[in-house]
């Protein structure tokens, strides 16, 4: 393979990675190749200044290289590299969990670190059914998921998530099982600017799934707040507090998996805050660090925290956890983009910009091939008419082409969903739309 000037590297073979999720064929005959970025921009391998749409993906929300959490990760690297997790301990650690909840919704005073998001969903589903034994309820061993969710990438999150392709590869998954119905409905809620008027009701799947199996024998629900990987779906006004009404009623844990919500996106530290709905478990990542470095948190209600500490004080009381745990130079890194967050007030910055984007995002409704436009705190999703016997192919074409104009997006399906840093300006906004615009009108 003829090699691949970057600009700072020769990369002489690309055979060699598997990309995930990633058409590789496809990216191995015309890469698309990174080798800077600063504050708003990708800087490409052959000098283009890219716009970033997506946040990396749904995690810089502070924008790329900021000068307080690059310095905070050297001189980390430079005082302690790494420490063990298990049965010791570091200052970071303690320090960003005291942080983290001091940001989180009341109640949600304990934080147990993972690496990923779909490690936190792992982490989480696994407190929830070890809650549930050690409080007397040992035969609460379902788990409730939804149609159209994401929650990662590893057995626990495919079981509970709802997205097709992510599952049908890999067998039969975890038993005990079930979905609610999706909400997305937009022949009822057409181009919707936040939660959607129609579709409360559906809450109530989470009774009939009840009804069939009975509730005790049910030990957690997860929701995204808003659906994102699958292509930006605001829930329905109410809907989350029915969930939560539910749960209380029959014993069930509510887990909000805000791996993308989490972290400002829309203008609150959490979904929670933004829909006023508090559940039991909220699983976080991408965010948290920026994206620089993987950690998770997942963030429990005191109750479940306690209910692991009886017995003897030398024994461990839940057996879980991971060598990275904690890391020394991730928790550095948290505590520089929260203070980065704090300082610049960037929660604030995207609840005020919010009407914006979603204005500008819904300027584009009418453009050819747009059949739908979602919007909510500082996401959006463009949904464009598949090409008949083709699904996908028009979204990637979008997606190339924006590449190529300077702008990157993300697709799913036929959907272009975007989620910029926070610290994005009007202008950008602007840019994005007026950027889109041509792009959509002359496609195929």
């Amino acid at each position: 393979m003829t090699p691949l000037q970057t600009g700072h590297a020769q990369t002489n073979n690309l055979d060699a990675f598997w990309m995930p999720f990633t058409a590789n064929r496809q990216f191995k005959q015309a890469p698309r190749m990174f080798v800077g970025a600063k504050d708003m921009h990708y800087t490409t391998s052959d000098g283009r200044q890219v716009l970033d749409g997506t946040a990396g993906l749904w995690c810089v929300n502070a924008g790329h290289c900021r000068p307080k959490i690059t310095e905070a990760i050297q001189r980390q690297a430079a005082e302690l590299d790494y420490a063990p997790a298990f049965q010791m301990g570091h200052p970071k650690a303690f320090e960003l969990a005291s942080k983290l909840v001091s940001i989180a919704p009341t109640g949600l005073d304990h934080v147990f670190y993972t690496n990923s998001g779909s490690e936190s969903v792992d982490t989480a589903l696994k407190i929830a059914l070890a809650y549930q034994r050690a409080i007397g309820q040992g035969a609460r061993q379902r788990l409730i998921g939804r149609e159209r969710g994401y929650h990662g990438v590893n057995f626990g999150g495919i079981s509970v998530g709802g997205i097709v392709n992510n599952r049908k590869f890999f067998g039969g998954l975890l038993g005990g099982v079930d979905h609610m119905r999706h909400t997305h409905d937009p022949e009822r809620n057409p181009y919707p600017k936040g939660e959607t008027e129609h579709g409360a009701e559906l809450a109530d799947d989470l009774l009939r799934i009840a009804t069939l199996h009975d509730p005790s024998t049910i030990a957690a629900v997860i929701v995204e707040p808003v659906a994102g990987s699958t292509g930006v779906l605001p829930p329905p006004k109410g809907y989350l507090k029915r969930l939560r009404e539910i749960c209380d009623q029959h014993g069930i844990l509510l887990i909000f998996d805000e791996v993308i919500t989490g972290y400002g996106r829309l203008g609150q530290p959490f979904a929670a805050d933004y829909f006023e709905v508090t559940p039991d478990i909220i699983v976080t990542a991408k965010g948290l660090t920026n994206g620089v470095i993987p950690m998770g948190a997942v963030f429990v209600r005191n109750e479940i925290h306690d209910a692991f500490m009886g017995g003897p004080e030398h024994m461990i009381e839940f057996f879980r956890g991971y060598t990275y745990s904690g890391n020394p130079i991730a928790a550095a890194a948290a505590l520089a983009t929260l203070e980065t967050y704090k300082e610049e007030g960037l929660f604030e910055r995207a609840k005020a910009l919010e009407p914006v984007w979603a204005d500008a995002i819904h300027s584009l409704r009418g453009t050819r091939h747009v059949i739908d436009i979602r919007t909510i705190g500082l996401i959006g999703a463009i949904e464009l008419e598949p090409i008949a016997g083709q699904p996908t192919k028009r979204a990637f074409a979008a997606f190339v082409e924006a590449y190529e104009k300077g702008l990157l997006i993300r697709t799913t399906g036929d959907i272009i969903a975007l989620s910029p840093p926070l610290i994005i300006e009007e202008r950008q906004i602007g840019e994005i739309v007026e950027t889109l615009r041509p792009i959509l009108e002359a496609l195929n």
